[in-house]
């Protein structure tokens, strides 16, 4: 991947889960409308702290790695789990709001394949 590109694409994965992270804890984006299903079960993820202490240090950490350019690919690594995750919960409880979860999961993977030549020593048998 060319390194300009791979830099745009890490700076806007980065921008992602920095202000959806930083959205967990400071509720600056309104959330809206969601199913009966949907918000049951985010409301139980709520309840039990997932969503705001995990999910969104995470998602910071992985933010500000990406924007530093520090730790990029193994947070990407990382990230990929909560990616998956979002794009499972749209595609199952509330698919009309899936776009915001899919250019999570397709910039996500963009930056993973960038950092690609870092996985050599992983994926070697």
């Amino acid at each position: 991947m060319n390194s300009k590109v791979f830099m745009v694409v890490r700076i806007l994965l980065g921008l992602f889960v920095l202000v959806f992270g930083l959205n967990k804890f400071f509720n600056f984006i309104p959330m809206g409308e969601m199913p009966e299903a949907a918000g049951s079960y985010f409301g139980a993820l709520a309840s039990a702290k997932v969503i705001p202490y995990l999910v969104g240090v995470v998602e910071i950490a992985a933010g500000v790695a990406l924007l530093l350019n520090k730790y990029g690919a193994l947070m990407a690594l990382i990230l990929m789990s909560i990616s998956v995750n979002a794009v499972l919960f749209h595609a199952t409880l509330a698919p009309d709001s899936i776009a915001g979860a899919l250019l999570l999961l397709v910039l996500n993977v963009l930056a993973i394949v960038g950092y690609k030549d870092r996985y050599a020593d992983l994926l070697r048998a």
